[in-house]
């Protein structure tokens, strides 16, 4: 800035204004920018704090714009700028940023947290961390269903919780950003105490001595009261454990043997046991015991025993598969023997017929020379027989 005569005029930084971009509402993983602005001369240096309880500033940024190309929740806070040159430092007003995100995953907790007594009063908690604060919704698990809501609110409360209450049950949080939720089990609901009378005889105090002058037993009048016993221990229902599932026979099971299985679970109430074999949907059997009297090879396969009371279900799943029968063996074994013995009546063939081979090419040529002699001597007679003509023509 000049004055009227043109000369500069210098300026200590004028209070700060800072903006927010955009000015609307801020949600998680939004791009924000931060701009601060003041009049000086010469320019200000611009420094960005972030204002913090009970502790000094931190210092968050030099420049006139604090850009958070993704904001945080945890970036929510108060924000100021302070702008300084040679003649001076001012310090803006603080600005509020609230980041607005969707409910996080639940935390769910059950009060009291030691054993629960049917009859007694039972509490689940939930809560979310959430901004707008989280709504909350209770469920009650059926198989792989929900049912209607039972309440809403962060509190479930069973004023007087029976063993039919055990079971699964869901918190759902939930704001306009988005909706989570998580579950908690009750599987342990115990029977109540019981107590049970029992009968005690007592002399009734009388004003009279019980001996007469006469020194005869009198017969004293008596009183029954009823008194408690201590509570006999509590039942513990809880849903089946992991099946153990035992073969018989244990060793290699044979084509045609008969096969027992069994299966158990330590469960209360006790549990009821399904077989089902893999890719099938029917049950093969049900019951503790299955049994397969003539074993084949497409018995051979993955079978699951599955154990079930009211409270849960639980599965184990193994292989059976099938080896050949001992007649089977035996008959491989022949024959490999069979084909052994073979081997040296083969090889020997060959060794024969390969010597006969060579033996009648070793004996070709002499064939030749005999068949050549006729040839030479027909010759002979030949010439003979020209000579003897010759003669003849001399004579006459």
């Amino acid at each position: 800035m000049k004055d009227e005569f043109g000369f500069c005029m210098l300026n200590s930084p004028k209070p700060p204004s800072v903006s927010v971009s955009p000015s609307a509402e801020i949600e998680k993983g939004n791009s924000v920018t931060l701009t601060c602005s003041s009049d000086a001369n010469p320019a200000a240096k611009y420094t960005w704090y972030k204002e913090k309880h009970h502790s000094h500033p931190s210092h968050v940024n030099e420049g006139p714009r604090l850009i958070f190309s993704s904001i945080q929740s945890s970036d929510s806070g108060q924000y100021y700028c302070r702008v300084e040159n040679e003649l001076g430092s001012r310090r803006s007003e603080s600005i509020s940023i609230d980041v607005k995100y969707p409910t996080k995953l639940p935390s769910v907790s059950v009060s009291p947290s030691a054993e629960i007594e049917e009859g007694s009063s039972v509490t689940l908690n939930c809560s979310s961390d959430a901004n707008p604060a989280a709504n909350y919704t209770w469920y009650e698990k059926d198989g792989n269903q929900k049912r209607r809501p039972l309440t809403t609110g962060p509190q479930l409360v069973f004023s007087s919780i029976q063993s039919s209450d055990s079971g699964q049950y869901f918190c759902r949080a939930e704001n306009k950003l988005g909706k989570t939720s998580t579950n908690i089990s009750i599987d342990h609901v115990l029977y109540p105490r019981t107590t049970s009378p029992v009968f005690v005889t007592v002399p009734t105090p009388t004003t009279s001595s019980p001996w007469t002058r006469t020194k005869t037993p009198v017969t004293m009048p008596t009183t029954v009261i009823r008194t408690k016993t201590s509570p006999p221990p509590l039942q513990d229902c809880y849903a089946p454990k992991l099946p153990s599932v035992s073969v018989s026979p244990s060793a290699e099971i044979e084509e045609g043997s008969s096969v027992t299985l069994t299966c158990s679970s330590d469960a209360n109430p006790p549990a009821n046991y399904t077989w089902y074999k893999e890719n099938e949907d029917s049950p093969k059997a049900s019951g503790q015991i299955f049994n397969i009297t003539d074993f084949r090879a497409e018995h051979s396969g993955s079978y699951s025993c599955g154990a079930q009371n009211k409270l849960g279900r639980s599965n184990s799943t193994f292989h059976l598969s099938v080896v050949a029968g001992s007649w089977i063996l035996e008959d491989i074994i022949r024959t490999t023997l069979g084909v052994l013995m073979l081997i040296p009546v083969f090889l020997l063939s060959l060794w024969m017929r390969k010597k006969k081979a060579l033996r009648s090419t070793t004996e070709a040529p002499e064939e030749i020379e005999l068949d050549s002699i006729p040839e030479y001597e027909n010759d002979s007679h030949t010439a003979a027989q020209t000579e003897d003509t010759e003669e003849q023509e001399d004579m006459v």
